[in-house]
């Protein structure tokens, strides 16, 4: 009988979370959620597709500071989200400038064929001099804007880590 109860005293009641984030995102949200007293279960792969992983975690259902602990996990999931968004940042302006250039390309090299149908060849040969800068120009545009773009946003993502790994101190010291 003493087995019994010392079996039923040691009973644990657990809460389930299961979460979708990028592949690039998937170790920070594994290693900052222990911090909250979850521990990770396993990994399976969402529907949304491959550049997204599925992190399942658990914890005890009576942990300590729960209330305080669920409010830091907000404010973590918010500064991952804001290290998530200046990361695609990074390329989201340089891509619609290269698409823009590009696009504008294409259309110097429509009027282009169009002058040489036409018969007018040195229309045709004038429209596609741009036209082959609007084909050539955007790469060189993407890289450049792209890499200003980084150097503008390091130090914002630097900051959101902080802010990240000082939530995750004083969320571990909650469960001390």
């Amino acid at each position: 009988m003493s087995e019994a109860v010392k079996n039923h005293n040691s009973f644990v009641g657990y809460e389930y979370k299961e979460i979708t984030v990028s592949r690039t995102m998937e170790s920070v949200h594994a290693d900052c959620y222990e911090n909250f007293g979850w521990t990770l279960e396993g990994t399976s792969q969402p529907i949304q597709g491959i550049s997204s992983v599925a992190l399942k975690f658990k914890r005890d259902r009576k942990i300590r500071n729960k209330a305080e602990l669920t409010r830091l996990q907000r404010q973590l999931d918010a500064c991952i989200r804001d290290v998530e968004m200046l990361e695609k940042s990074k390329t989201t302006s340089a891509a619609v400038a290269a698409f823009s250039l590009g696009i504008v390309g294409t259309a110097f090299m429509a009027g282009s064929v169009f002058a040489y149908i036409g018969g007018l060849t040195a229309l045709s040969v004038i429209l596609a001099v741009p036209a082959f800068a609007g084909w050539i120009i955007p790469y060189f545009s993407y890289m450049t804007i792209r890499q200003k773009r980084t150097a503008a946003v390091a130090p914002m993502i630097d900051e959101k880590y902080d802010e990240i790994y000082e939530i995750c101190e004083k969320a571990n010291t909650l469960l001390g």
